[in-house]
């Protein structure tokens, strides 16, 4: 039988994450012939790429000449970022340049996903056009790879996304999910940070904005440029956990809000929301509401199965 492979192709790197998974998964359902490649986790569903090997990247995007390469692979961990600065710089800055010279290369529209950290968050909310001033290494680096990429390849497109969260293959994978634990388990009393603003974004709404940036792409080279996509319910840490309990119907009295600035690990803006008019204007965007979002997300990690009966069934 000959099978029909979609003509339209696309690169997704760090394909084994959260968001990678999601954008994989969104353009292969949307008729696009999708390869991901990842690096630990890879096989056997995906190419195994360090980015780090030129040769190796020059080699997979000469052999499957994609007219896309969404570029999801980084390291995205304020704290590892701050201890292992050297290895972070080679992922977020030095493998970015690469890909996005080896993609200008081939003429592929190159997506590169950064992040709403490049802001101080002292006057929210940002446009792309508002002057970046990143407090945190993660976030210099990020900025870092930005520039290197639109150096490299002008008709690269950066897309500047806030904490994700999403379908977890372990709760850790997510700021987000991680605190469904202390959540569930309300005999004992957790600390949640109440000082800083964020607004959690579904990986399924950013693997629809980057298909669609795509595809409006492939029709419109004037699509470049920096672009903002962010959920649109501005929750803190302990609001999102309060939301996180509602939605599970659990008890929430045991999570104690802290609305003093955090003392430990690297600095974090206060409130670097996004604007995001200029992709709506362009008719791109989706976003699901936090509450059912969290819902599909986190109820594969219920403790308590009688719950999913009575919602499932």
């Amino acid at each position: 039988e000959d099978v029909d492979i979609p003509s339209r192709r696309v690169l997704i790197t760090g394909a084994t994450g959260l968001l990678g998974r999601a954008v994989f998964k969104e353009f292969r359902e949307n008729n696009w012939n999708a390869v991901g490649c990842g690096y630990r986790r890879a096989q056997p569903r995906f190419e195994q790429i360090n980015l780090l090997d030129s040769i190796a990247v020059h080699d997979i995007i000469q052999d499957f000449q994609p007219h896309v390469i969404v570029h999801c692979a980084a390291e995205r961990r304020p704290d590892v970022v701050e201890s292992q600065p050297d290895a972070a710089s080679q992922l977020n800055v030095a493998a970015s340049a690469n890909l996005a010279k080896e993609a200008a290369g081939v003429g592929a529209f190159l997506i590169y996903i950064s992040t709403d950290y490049v802001f101080d968050g002292t006057s929210p909310p940002y446009k792309e056009t508002d002057v970046p001033n990143p407090l945190n290494l993660y976030g210099k680096t990020k900025l870092e790879g930005e520039k290197a990429v639109l150096e490299n390849n002008e008709g690269a497109a950066v897309l500047r996304i806030p904490v994700l969260y999403g379908e977890v293959e372990r709760l850790e994978e997510s700021a987000v999910t991680v605190m469904f634990d202390k959540v569930q388990f309300s005999n004992k009393s957790a600390n949640m940070d109440h000082w800083q603003q964020r607004f959690p974004t579904n990986v399924k709404d950013v693997a629809a904005v980057c298909r669609q940036l795509a595809e409006k792409r492939m029709m419109d080279p004037s699509v470049k440029g920096t672009f903002h996509w962010s959920g649109n319910e501005q929750m803190t840490k302990y609001e999102m956990a309060c939301a996180i309990a509602d939605a599970f119907n659990l008890p929430s009295s045991h999570l104690r809000p802290i609305t003093d600035s955090p003392v430990v690990g690297a600095l974090r803006p206060r409130n670097a929301q996004l604007d995001c008019s200029k992709l709506e204007m362009l008719g791109i965007g989706q976003r699901t509401p936090f509450r059912a979002g969290i819902r599909e997300s986190l109820w594969p990690f219920l403790v308590d199965k009688r719950w999913r009966q009575t919602v499932f069934h």
